[in-house]
């Protein structure tokens, strides 16, 4: 009588270890499954396909993408940002580059320079500067993109400007490779008068 007790204690005890640990396994699950969906909501990941924005990224980096940044405040000036082609492809791959351009601005790029509202805008960050000859006044509904290496990217000066409602996100940090592992500068920029 003895041994039947004791053996039906040890199939309890093994039958409420089985219903913590299936418990825990599925609590873990959902934690996982909630924690990848907040995460594929707030940020992305994107490869650099292109030499469009060298010397700041070069093709075959990956990056990621806050995409709750515009939900509060507008794009900035110098913002790096992931976006869907302006033309409407469904499938288009998005794009990398450069803010430059704000709503209501009017724009030129001229001897090499761009000015904003007549003021030259300092840029560091350029490959070199751009060979060719622009002006736009921009809408109020319009960004201006161009990429970092100016003279070697299809951007806003070949085929127009973005909507904000393109924007996918802000790209603010760089993952891969090792050794470029790291959030991108900020640029604080100055306009300067432009001397003709």
């Amino acid at each position: 009588m003895r041994k039947s007790l004791t053996a039906r204690s040890l199939s309890a005890e093994q039958a409420a270890d089985l219903g913590s640990w299936l418990r825990d396994l599925i609590e873990t699950l959902l934690l996982a499954v909630l924690i990848y969906f907040l995460i594929n909501t707030l940020t992305g990941r994107y490869q650099v396909l292109s030499v469009s924005m060298e010397p700041t990224l070069h093709e075959g980096q990956y990056i990621i993408v806050n995409k709750a940044s515009y939900w509060l405040h507008a794009p900035e000036r110098g913002d790096i940002v992931v976006f869907a082609p302006p033309n409407g492809a469904p499938h288009a791959i998005p794009l990398i580059k450069r803010i430059i351009g704000l709503p209501g601005e009017h724009l030129a790029v001229h001897e090499g320079r761009v000015l904003i509202n007549g003021q030259i805008l300092n840029e560091p960050y350029i490959s070199g500067p751009p060979s060719y000859q622009q002006e736009r006044a921009l809408a109020v509904d319009e960004y201006f993109v161009l990429g970092d290496n100016r003279n070697n990217s299809s951007d806003s000066h070949s085929w127009g400007t973005v909507p904000p409602e393109n924007f996918i996100g802000k790209a603010v940090f760089r993952y891969w490779p090792p050794d470029k592992f790291g959030l991108f500068p900020h640029y604080i920029f100055s306009l300067e008068e432009a001397t003709q």
